[in-house]
């Protein structure tokens, strides 16, 4: 598992940035912003120490996502 922000603010790491990330490596939500889905989606993300956005994630109510 990778170092995540909230385990650095724990420790006290307050300039803590995770290494770089890409977006092959995690998957896209569809869930809607603002929908209680995509707020898990993100805490799951912070946890994993994951980046927080996708650029694949769902941005509005008309997008689908790329299969």
């Amino acid at each position: 598992m990778r170092q995540s922000v909230l385990n650095a603010i724990r420790q006290g790491e307050w300039d803590f940035e995770p290494e770089p990330l890409q977006e092959e490596m995690y998957d896209s939500t569809g869930a809607l912003p603002g929908s209680r889905e995509k707020v898990k989606e993100l805490a799951k993300r912070a946890q994993a120490g994951l980046p927080l956005w996708h650029s694949e994630d769902r941005k509005t109510f008309d997008d689908t996502l790329n299969d």
